[in-house]
Order: C-alpha cells, then sequence, then structure tokens
C-alpha cells in the first residue's frame, strides 16, 4: 500500500509539473495559432505550389514536377538581371543609410549645435521617414519629371541642357530609385544611431582624451565599438526589408525601362498576376525565403551574442 501510495505521488507531482510547464504554452496558443494560420499555412502552400505545374487558374489539373521549376528560375537570365539589380539596390542602401544615418546622429548628439537648432534639424531629418513608401514614391515621380522641379534647377544652374530623363533612362533609373530609397530610410538609423550615442557613457570619452587620443581614436576605438551590436543589427534588418521592396519600385517604374530597375519582388509579381504562373512565381518568392533566412540566421546569432 505505501508503494502505491508513493506512486499516486509521484504521478500527482509529474502531473501537476506538466500543468505548470504547459502554462506558458497555453497563453501562447493564440499567438502561434495565429502564426500558423498567417505564416506557416501560406508558407507551406507556396513550397507546394514550387513543387508543381498547372496550378490556382488553370484549366489542366495541376501535376508534380520535382525541381524542374527551380531548374527553370535559375536558368533565367531575368531572374539573375532580377537579382542583380536587388542585391546593388539593397548594398547601396544599407551603406548609405549607415553613413548618413551616423553623419546626422552625431550631428544631433554633438555640444556644438544649440538644443533649439537640434530641435528644428530633428524634425528636419525625420521627415522622410514619416511619409509612406507610397506617397514617396508619387512626390519624388512629381520632383523627377522632365518638367519638374528637380530638372528645373539643374537647367537654371547650367548643370544640363536639356531635361534629364531620371526614372525612363535605363543607366539612370536604377541609381535613381537607390537615391529615393536612400533618402526614405536613413532617418531610422538616425535616430537609432542617435540612441546609441545618447548611451556611450562620457567617462570613456574622459578616458581617451586623457590618454591623449585625438576624435579620429575616440570615433574608432569608442564609438564604433559601443555601436557595434546596433550597426550589425540594422544592417542585417534594412539588407531584409530592402530586398523585399516593392512599392517604392512598382510605383516609381514599375522595374522598368525594360527591367533596368526590375527587382525580385516585382519579377516575382509579373510572374504571378502578369504571366500566370504561379508554379515560377512560387518558386522565386522560395528563392527570396532562402536569401532572407540566410541573412537572418546572421541576425538571431548576432541577437544571442549580444545577449549573452
Amino acid at each position: 500500500m505505501a508503494k502505491i501510495s508513493i506512486s499516486n505521488e509521484t504521478q500527482n507531482l509529474t502531473w501537476q509539473r506538466m500543468k505548470r510547464q504547459a502554462v506558458p504554452f497555453a497563453y501562447l496558443s493564440p499567438t502561434l495559432l495565429l502564426l500558423a494560420v498567417l505564416s506557416f499555412i501560406p508558407i507551406a502552400t507556396v513550397v507546394y505550389y514550387s513543387l508543381m505545374n498547372n496550378v490556382i487558374i488553370t484549366k489542366d489539373p495541376p501535376s508534380f514536377v520535382g525541381l524542374d521549376n527551380y531548374v527553370k528560375i535559375l536558368s533565367d537570365k531575368n531572374f539573375f538581371n532580377a537579382l542583380g539589380n536587388t542585391l546593388f539596390f539593397a548594398i547601396a542602401s544599407v551603406i548609405a543609410h549607415f553613413v548618413l544615418g551616423l553623419l546626422f546622429a552625431m550631428l544631433l548628439n554633438s555640444k556644438v549645435v544649440g538644443p533649439v537648432t537640434k530641435s528644428l534639424f530633428r524634425v528636419i531629418y525625420i521627415l522622410p521617414w514619416v511619409f509612406t513608401a507610397s506617397i514617396i514614391a508619387v512626390l519624388w515621380r512629381l520632383l523627377l519629371y522632365p518638367n519638374g522641379v528637380v530638372n528645373y534647377f539643374m537647367l537654371g544652374a547650367g548643370f544640363s541642357t536639356e531635361p534629364i530623363e531620371w526614372l525612363s533612362s535605363r543607366q539612370l533609373a536604377l541609381p535613381t530609385v537607390t537615391f529615393i530609397n536612400i533618402w526614405s530610410g536613413y532617418p531610422f538609423y538616425m535616430v537609432s544611431f542617435l540612441a546609441g550615442l545618447q548611451g556611450i557613457s562620457e567617462d570613456l570619452y574622459e578616458a581617451g582624451k586623457i590618454d591623449g587620443a585625438s576624435g579620429i581614436q575616440l570615433f574608432r576605438f569608442i564609438t564604433l565599438p559601443q555601436l557595434k551590436p546596433v550597426i550589425i543589427s540594422l544592417a542585417m534588418l534594412d539588407f531584409i526589408w530592402t530586398t523585399h521592396q516593392f512599392t517604392l519600385i512598382w510605383m516609381t517604374t514599375g522595374g522598368g525601362p525594360v527591367r533596368a530597375t526590375e527587382m525580385l519582388s516585382t519579377f516575382t509579381y509579373k510572374l504571378a498576376f502578369t504571366s500566370y504562373e504561379f508554379s515560377l512565381a512560387s518558386t522565386t518568392a522560395m528563392l527570396i525565403l532562402a536569401l532572407s533566412l540566410f541573412v537572418g540566421v546572421f541576425y538571431v546569432r548576432n541577437q544571442r551574442s549580444a545577449n549573452e
């Protein structure tokens, strides 16, 4: 009887322990269910479509083709054109965001600039972050029209003898949309860097000055190392966000002229809703997901190492 009593107590303790461990999952269950509906199920569906042919809008029944869609996409020169444009767009944007964001953050954190001037600059510098991508696209299209404000000042200042087709030229369209994305995205870096700079102890700079360090040395050996976690996190997030940019490209150039600004996002959209090649569009989406996951792994590792 004693053994049975001990066994029952052990079972009760085990059951209570399991109940306590299940409580957090019970609280998380609505979120997990929402993630499953909005993320996991759509991703699984796209994976399924990428391995099939004749899906969604088709007279013929779907058929399994395995990796044929991946072979077809990876042998398509238009895909690699879009990939190259996307990498140029993303890498140039991330570098410029970092440089501009850090410069403006250091300016706003400097003691040389007065408090009133700082407040005014903060309002001016943060304005691009306030606008949505659609508003930014419409605004810059108006500014960059052949008879727009930019060309008016270019002609008036003598920098050009005729109106420049900023968004219609194969040579200028990609750098132009990259510039627009840089202009719209640097405030996020600026605000993040400003918060990081304000969190650096003044004692570190005082100790460096006592040791005879110059301004450049203070920046190199104190400012940059202290901002390193912020820099890595921002760069990785910005790269992922920029590679997914669609609205700005679609509303300014639509991927043209002649695919000069074609990105992976617009390439996928056209496959799905212009050519109705949903299987190939799903395949491209999976390749974009793989690229994002590759960067995301490094982001998660960086976050874990920073927390440790």
